[in-house]
């Protein structure tokens, strides 16, 4: 009898985790980093949405440093939440760069909703790992989500304060970089109008540059 409840009490936590968002997407980012992370050496992840998983070639802007892309499409604040140790903790990074709330917006979620799950990822980690330093990356501007400007400048703006609030926690401004004089720069996208081409993540490079250790 006590070896039925323990198999139903395993197979209820099994099921728990497939239906959980992104869980298999998860899993492979995972095999895929693990196939090429160095223990031994010091390590920075970029995390968060798509635009941090379309940066194939973020190790090569770096040669020097051990960079972990751990990115996961379509994600929001809340899902990234969920898998703190998969995706960042379990490789004992010096520093991590953090990508999340545009997906939020296009979601309908409130500036302040946003602030607040970001601010628990923070806590989260530093509680784990206090000489972890956070890097949180703006929000993006884009084509396809021009019309919610406000609302990702809101979000920009509250980033922006809880960087400040926080120790060891940095604000990265791309917003600022992709406009001029409050025009979105077109070029710096690809057909869908969402994500950035190869202008756009050079863009970035020139941003995030001066932040990484």
């Amino acid at each position: 009898m006590r070896h039925i409840f323990f198999f139903l009490l395993l197979t209820l936590s099994l099921n728990a985790q497939d239906d959980l968002p992104f869980y298999d997407e998860v899993k492979q980012i995972q095999e895929q980093v693990n196939s090429t992370w160095n223990s031994t050496k010091s390590t920075i992840v970029f995390t968060g949405s798509s635009s941090v998983r379309l940066w194939k070639d973020l190790q090569e802007r770096f040669p020097d440093k051990q960079i972990l892309n751990t990115g996961f499409g379509g994600s929001q604040s809340s899902d990234l939440e969920l898998y703190l140790d998969e995706l960042i903790l379990n490789y004992n990074p010096e520093q991590v760069f953090i990508y999340e709330g545009d997906n939020d917006i296009s979601n309908k979620k409130r500036p302040r909703a946003i602030k607040g799950t970001i601010h628990d990822i923070i806590e989260e980690l530093l509680r784990k790992k206090p000489q972890m330093e956070i890097v949180l990356i703006s929000a993006k501007p884009s084509i396809a989500r021009w019309h919610l400007k406000r609302k990702y400048m809101r979000l920009n703006k509250r980033l922006h304060k809880l960087a400040s609030e926080i120790k060891n926690v940095r604000y990265a401004d791309v917003w600022s970089a992709m406009t001029n004089k409050r025009k979105l720069k077109t070029h710096l996208f690809i057909s869908d109008g969402l994500h950035m081409n190869h202008q756009g993540y050079e863009l970035w490079y020139n941003v995030l540059k001066d932040y990484v250790n």
